[in-house]
């Protein structure tokens, strides 16, 4: 059956710009707001159109890679995918380290690439590859939007593509009255449109150098405004038989660990009070969004003290989220009997000894764990997640010992400390995660994103600036020197002018190279480390503040970082705040932290 528009809206000078027109209206009826391009020349009518839709901001890089990670960011914070645009040739190829972050952590992402025409390929055209099918097996869906052409079914099926895609991209299958929906429950992640346009495709019938007809049919949607196909959110719970086989098993260990990653798509739910009812300490890694009464606050440092873990080692894990940041905590996933809740049935749970995986939305199978435990009026003694506490606390005054001084640990211990309440904290890979998940304490009012995906440095100061363009509150990021300068060109943003002044304070720790290398076994086997691991790059980064107008502060103290970075937070704009390290000085302080932490646990039972 083909579906007819109903409005009789303007139509377009040309196929390719009804085409672009149709695809951004029916996007936007799907709940997209943001989109990011960068500049180019085939992909002039999705460019054009966008900016023209009043319901959508247009936000625009220099670089495709950095754009991509952009709305990876925009993503992370709202939920929602952002459609980034490009023209054809290696400007597609440049989105890949973004779409791969994307597939592996669950992120929502709507590539539209523009293409040139089919007779174009094949006869050494300029700027022309092989678009469809670039990223692998990474992206959710990959179609072909084809030749925009000039009959009447055309904007039903651009529409039903838009939504699909749309749909795809968040991890729902749409709906259509009298339609089979094509889509089955997936993941959230990356979906690719590619969509090649015959010029003109700029809003004319006769650019100058090619002509068309007009597009003479209704380009409108749906009367009430509504998306052309329904997205449909129902979140997935487990049969009633399978909820009360889990909570048997977790009720028949006192002993057991609630371990929670990031990733997980939807909030995890109430993991923590299910933990708390079940007498159980919580492990979480600091993008888990848990915090609370039996979140431990140093966990990686109990787990990396041997004597102590080998007398508290738990018998069976309650896992949600994929875990990523500590070798400690990866060493006890893989290795201890699990129950696995995860909404798709991922997170390698088969590389655990033995594992139970339940396949469930995260938060509703928490909810409905939770309010069968209320029914069995489950009261446990406590005494194990007691246990865990007390050291936690005792590993807690040793950390603070250590750290009376500027160092790497401390300054993001204090940033994460120094956001205000419903900001967010945007932290770096490498080792500012590990040291947040180290010494930095769990906070139920902060909203903590990091690309864990593959874990790359690639992208950050674009994440963060989508962060920022869509957090309703500040955002404070930390990362490391190379983190800042392998993204440079993100600063190049021009935001939708019609959009408040973008605020983002960058927290960077400069010890010139990459201090993570330094804590590898490469720094004692290679004899060309320096250069070819720790690779200073003998850059003042404040010269990258003075190109790219930031302000610019370098704080010598630990309170000096949290003054700056206060007074930047309450300035508003863009903010550079500078802290010189040592990585040799980096490399001693972790390993005198270790040795304090086991000489505090040792007398503890």
């Amino acid at each position: 059956m083909t579906l007819q528009p109903h409005l009789p809206e303007p139509t377009a000078p040309n196929p390719s710009t009804a085409a672009a027109r149709v695809l951004f209206d029916e996007l936007a009826r799907c709940g997209v707001e943001h989109v990011v391009m960068a500049p180019g020349s085939r992909s002039t009518a999705l460019v054009v159109a966008a900016h023209e839709h009043p319901d959508l901001r247009l936000h625009t890089e220099v670089d495709e890679r950095s754009a991509a990670f952009l709305a990876v960011g925009i993503a992370r914070a709202t939920g929602q995918p952002a459609v980034v645009v490009t023209t054809s040739g290696t400007a597609v190829a440049n989105l890949l380290p973004a779409v791969v972050e994307a597939d592996h952590d669950r992120v929502p992402l709507l590539l539209l690439t523009a293409d040139r025409p089919p007779e174009l390929h094949g006869t050494g055209a300029n700027q022309t590859i092989e678009q469809l099918g670039i990223f692998g097996d990474s992206t959710r869906w990959t179609v072909d939007l084809g030749v925009p052409g000039s009959t009447a079914d055309e904007v039903a099926r651009w529409r039903w593509t838009a939504c699909r895609a749309h749909g795809t991209a968040v991890g729902r299958p749409v709906e259509t009255p009298g339609v089979v929906g094509l889509d089955s429950w997936r993941e959230p992640g990356p979906v690719h449109v590619n969509a090649p346009f015959r010029e003109p495709t700029v809003p004319a019938q006769d650019d100058g150098r090619s002509r068309a007809e007009p597009f003479r049919h209704p380009l409108g949607g749906r009367r009430d405004g509504a998306p052309w196909a329904a997205p449909v959110d129902r979140p997935h719970v487990p049969a009633e038989r399978v909820l009360d086989d889990v909570l048997d098993t977790l009720l028949g260990i006192d002993d057991g660990l609630v371990v929670a990653g990031g990733g997980t798509g939807r909030p995890p739910g109430d993991v923590a009070g299910l933990a708390r009812l079940l007498g159980w300490p919580v492990v979480a890694e600091p993008h888990a969004g848990l915090a609370g009464a039996g979140v431990l606050d140093h966990a990686t440092l109990l787990l990396g003290t041997e004597a102590w873990r080998d007398r508290h080692t738990p018998r069976l894990l309650l896992r949600v989220g994929r875990t990523t940041v500590a070798r400690e905590v990866t060493t006890l996933v893989a290795r201890t009997p699990q129950v696995v809740i995860d909404a798709h049935g991922g997170w390698g749970a088969a590389d655990a000894e033995h594992a139970t995986l339940v396949r469930g939305d995260t938060g509703a199978t928490v909810g409905a764990l939770l309010e069968r435990l209320h029914q069995r009026h489950h009261r446990p003694d406590g005494a194990w997640r007691d246990t865990w506490a007390a050291a936690d606390g005792v590993v807690g005054v040793a950390v603070a010992g250590q750290l009376d001084g500027l160092s790497e640990p401390r300054v993001v211990r204090d940033v994460a400390a120094a956001v205000p309440p419903g900001g967010a904290l945007v932290v770096g890979s490498s080792m500012p995660i590990r040291d947040l998940d180290l010494v930095g304490r769990h906070r139920a009012d902060v909203a903590v994103h990091a690309n864990r995906g593959t874990s790359g440095i690639d992208g950050f100061v674009s994440t963060a600036l989508g962060v920022a363009m869509t957090h309703r509150g500040p955002v404070v990021a930390v990362c490391g020197d190379l983190t800042l300068l392998h993204d440079s060109t993100a600063w190049l943003l021009s935001p939708d002018p019609a959009l408040d002044e973008l605020d983002l304070v960058v927290v960077v720790l400069d010890n010139d190279g990459g201090g993570i290398f330094s804590f590898l076994p490469q720094h004692e086997h290679v004899p060309a480390f320096e250069r070819v691991f720790g690779t200073p790059h003998g850059r003042d980064l404040a010269d990258l503040a003075r190109l790219h107008r930031l302000g610019h502060v370098r704080a010598t103290t630990p309170e000096g970082v949290v003054a700056a970075v206060g007074e930047a937070v309450e300035a508003g704009g863009r903010h550079l705040v500078h802290v010189r390290t040592d990585r040799e000085e980096n490399l001693a302080l972790h390993r005198d932290l270790r040795t304090a932490v086991a000489a505090a646990l040792a007398g503890e039972g």
